[in-house]
């Protein structure tokens, strides 16, 4: 059975684009926010995306009867490339502009948020006592048949189950950034992962336009940042050990792979905080001269600056 009512927790960059594509694919969606400050940092990036959202739908209609059309467009906004035309994108784009109209809702009070929810998805920053507070405010608020999926892209379901109340409809669904466009959805449960909810969960995926990719066991950072995170990683130590300038080491990747873009820009797309969180895990970070230290005392320069990433304006690149 689809699921059709759906609330996110939280509205960061990934947060705000899963509640846009579930509200696309017509759930009704919720997004809990903590303060009316996160309201005024949420719904800028919900005009933002759902803008880029729409125009990419505008820009396949130019695809169309291009060989090249089925390799760039937007995959988790058009369920059948092969069979689709401009009069479908077009129902497609007037579908999407009433769904974000009348399907997409903010509330701070998380009753109200959880009341109904068929899944609630946690996408709060990579914290483990800021998601653990969370899981303990919303555990008793939740109904019997809510399943709660994380979208943790470093931690494992298996250190916050006992915390939800539910560890049985407990497991997590990470998606990629521009998730429109790159629609994928690991699915990866804890030993405590119930099978029937863990099967919801894949077809929750597919509902909403994603590819469910399925782990068997659980990885820290699932399939796709067990590659991503060290690729950032040792262009962040090229860097910090002063061996040469971010644009310069994008460029090198650009150049000889092909790549439309390098580390630093895939840096300032997931943004520089959870970058800063992900590298401060890291029990060497906090040893003075550690390579890694370097790290943490650089993106702690650009963050205290407001230099965040796309969303700011400028990370590395000025947007």
């Amino acid at each position: 059975m689809a699921m059709q009512k759906v609330t996110v927790l939280g509205g960061g960059v990934l947060g705000t684009q899963i509640g846009l594509m579930c509200a696309y694919w017509g759930c009704d969606t919720t997004f809990w926010l903590r303060s009316e400050g996160s309201i005024g940092r949420t719904e800028p990036k919900i005009k933002r995306y759902s803008a880029l959202m729409l125009g990419d739908l505008e820009k396949a209609k130019a695809l169309l009867g291009n060989p090249m059309g089925a390799y760039v467009y937007p995959r988790g906004l058009i369920r059948d490339w092969k069979s689709t035309d401009a009069a479908a994108i077009d129902a497609l784009i007037a579908a999407a502009k009433k769904n974000f109209e009348e399907k997409i809702h903010i509330e701070l009070d998380m009753g109200k948020a959880v009341a109904g929810a068929d899944i609630v998805i946690e996408s709060m920053s990579e914290d483990p006592e800021a998601k653990i507070a969370v899981y303990e405010q919303a555990k008793d608020k939740l109904e019997e048949k809510t399943i709660l999926v994380t979208n943790s892209s470093t931690l494992l379901p298996s250190m916050f189950a006992e915390h939800t109340g539910r560890p049985e409809k407990y497991l997590s669904l990470h998606f990629a950034n521009t998730i429109w466009k790159n629609n994928t959805a690991e699915v990866m449960g804890h030993p405590g992962t119930a099978s029937e909810y863990y099967d919801a969960v894949v077809a929750f995926a597919d509902q909403i336009g994603m590819v469910p990719l399925k782990l068997h066991k659980e990885q820290p950072g699932y399939i796709l940042n067990s590659m991503l995170v060290p690729f950032l990683s040792a262009a962040q130590a090229l860097w910090a050990n002063g061996v040469s300038d971010p644009e310069t080491i994008d460029k090198t990747w650009e150049l000889a792979t092909s790549a439309p873009a390098g580390p630093f820009k895939i840096l300032d797309i997931v943004g520089l905080e959870t970058a800063y969180n992900i590298n401060q895990m890291k029990p060497v970070a906090q040893t003075e001269g550690t390579v890694e230290n370097r790290i943490g005392k650089l993106l702690k320069e650009k963050i205290d600056k407001g230099e965040t990433g796309v969303n700011a304006g400028k990370g590395f690149y000025q947007y």
